[in-house]
């Protein structure tokens, strides 16, 4: 059977799809094998119905009409003794066989890694073997029914992780493309060849090729590729009743899944991407992010702006787990219908939240490789779970950066107040650029102020960053407290208005205006646990161009004796 031709799309991933419909063929019919142990179909009308029903999903992917029809028969997948060893079902099967063969020990594993499914198809052909022994017929087409009948099994009854995972996904299209690639492996085209000529499908169990290849195979993440329509479901077509806020990159709504789990969607905004490969790097990102502090990804889903979305374009989704007592900011800085009611953050919730969000950072600058910088950490971007422990969300900004080197890039990106003056003067970016962001947040969860407030009735802006360091090196540290932390019972706890001052001191540090004197987050994380000491602070140089603050009240001025030597352009990068 000589390829069928495949109409020219600018979409590559359709263009990929047309030899692995046969194969994924197959991967319906192990399904239905699972669920009812029929290795055929039993009868031709089913046979036929079920054929004609997956041509016409994979029409609406604009592949040839008479795919299905060219390459497959309904008679080829009606059940029969003479298929293959007499066997008709997986009774049959454990009669001829046994209960245990060659597959259960090489098929049952994870089949992601190529090697594990190199050594399952070889159990395949071990099999296939003994099954042409038992029939004593070893033609051609008879070898092709039997290895295909042990594929059938291994995907559907004994991989653990079932037909329709990405393991035996990875594994039936890592072969395929293996092969494209000129690997000359003789097993391979064996395989490509049984599993083309013997495709199946069935009604309520095939599998949807589009489904399958554009939203499962496209990145090597293991995330879930969920529908559109799951999410239009979940969300309510996106109502606005459901909008949760607005996040890096795109909207974000709460959204209840069909099976009643409770997720967060960020519908991205497609101009902030440079095309799928922008959005497959978040994905790849998050999906290998695995901590406590850090907001899980859950899966996401792509959108081609093709057929009956062409009025929508190109769309992307990425669905998180749902955070249910929202952001830091709506607990500091309560306002509107989302902080009605809410109580003062206390100092154990702020303490946790702050150690909270040095670790989940920790593990981004330290714990893979290489390293991610976030970009725009901020109150918004830390979120609060059931538990009201901190989870820092929001990668869509992230940046993966080779060890012991830092990133020049003229697109800076962040937020105003959390900037550090390195990177948004000069777009030099490194982990010490979180590490100033991280001490603005720390500086707002224990002053109980914006980090940049243009409302304080000041004609220039208010910056916190200044504000607290102005009252340390004045040594009214105290006053810098927010007022609830400053009525705090000493006797109640262990000395705690002085390890909220060490917070306030390990917050302006990190704060620092000179990266060189900046702690690491993990030197910040030991300064905050009490494991060393907080350094003096040093003096903060005064940028260039920097205004001079004056007035009376929470207004505040800098004086010279305070605000130290001048700083020459480019010393804050040393």
């Amino acid at each position: 059977m000589g390829p069928i031709p495949l109409p020219k799309r600018k979409h590559q991933s359709l263009m990929l799809l047309h030899p692995l419909v046969p194969l994924l063929l197959g991967i319906g019919l192990a399904q239905h094998l699972k669920e009812t142990s029929l290795f055929y179909l039993p009868d031709l009308p089913t046979s036929t119905s079920c054929l004609n029903d997956f041509q016409s999903k994979i029409t609406a992917l604009s592949l040839p009409t008479t795919l299905v029809s060219s390459c497959f028969h309904p008679l080829r997948f009606v059940i029969s003794p003479n298929t293959c060893a007499h066997i008709e079902t997986t009774k049959d099967w454990v009669k001829e066989l046994g209960p245990t063969t060659a597959l259960d020990s090489g098929c049952k594993s994870d089949l992601t890694d190529l090697t594990s499914c190199r050594a399952c198809v070889s159990a395949g052909y071990q099999v296939q073997k003994e099954l042409l022994a038992i029939d004593g017929n070893t033609s051609q087409a008879k070898a092709d029914d039997c290895f295909y009948f042990a594929v059938l099994y291994a995907a559907g009854i004994v991989n653990a992780y079932g037909p329709e995972s990405d393991s035996v996904m990875k594994c039936v299209v890592g072969l395929q493309f293996n092969l494209e690639e000129g690997s000359g492996d003789k097993g391979h085209s064996e395989l490509v060849f049984g599993l083309k000529g013997a495709g199946g499908c069935c009604c309520g169990y095939v599998l949807f090729v589009g489904d399958v290849f554009v939203l499962r195979v496209r990145p090597n993440t293991g995330s879930i590729w969920y529908k559109i329509e799951e999410l239009e479901k979940a969300t309510d077509n996106f109502s606005q009743k459901n909008f949760i806020g607005q996040g890096g990159f795109g909207m974000v709504f709460k959204g209840t899944l069909v099976d009643g789990t409770v997720v967060a969607v960020k519908k991205v905004v497609e101009s902030d991407f440079q095309g799928d490969a922008e959005f497959c790097n978040e994905v790849e990102i998050n999906s290998n992010l695995k901590h406590r502090n850090l907001v899980p990804l859950r899966g996401c889903c792509v959108v081609d702006g093709y057929e009956e979305y062409d009025e929508r374009g190109s769309q992307r989704y990425l669905v998180y787990d749902y955070m249910p007592n929202g952001n830091l900011d709506d607990h500091l800085f309560p306002s509107g219908a989302s902080g009605m009611g809410k109580a003062p953050l206390t100092w154990p919730q702020r303490k946790s939240i702050i150690l909270d969000v040095a670790k989940g950072l920790a593990y981004l600058h330290y714990g893979v490789k290489p390293a991610i910088y976030h970009r725009d950490i901020k109150a918004t971007n830390i979120l609060l779970d059931a538990d009201m422990r901190a989870r820092v969300a929001d990668f869509g900004l992230a940046k993966q950066i080779k060890q012991g080197q830092s990133n020049l890039s003229t697109r800076v990106a962040g937020t105003h107040g959390y900037l550090a003056p390195e990177y948004a003067l000069y777009g030099q970016l490194t982990e010490k650029s979180d590490v100033y962001s991280f001490g603005v947040v720390v500086l707002e969860i224990m002053c109980g102020r914006k980090a940049l407030d243009l409302s304080s009735g000041s004609p220039r802006a208010f910056l916190i960053t200044d504000w607290a360091w102005s009252l340390v090196k004045a040594g009214k540290v105290e006053e810098a407290l927010e007022a609830s932390l400053s009525k705090n019972d000493d006797s109640v706890n262990s000395n705690p208005k002085s390890i909220m001052e060490r917070f306030v001191m390990v917050g302006i540090m990190c704060a620092h205006v000179m990266v060189a004197l900046r702690p690491t987050i993990l030197d910040a994380l030991k300064m905050l646990e009490g494991d060393i000491e907080v350094p003096a602070i040093p003096d903060r140089p005064t940028p260039p161009g920097h205004p001079s603050f004056c007035g009376n009240g929470n207004n505040f001025s800098i004086s010279p004796a305070l605000s130290g030597p001048r700083l020459n352009s480019g010393d804050i990068l040393r």
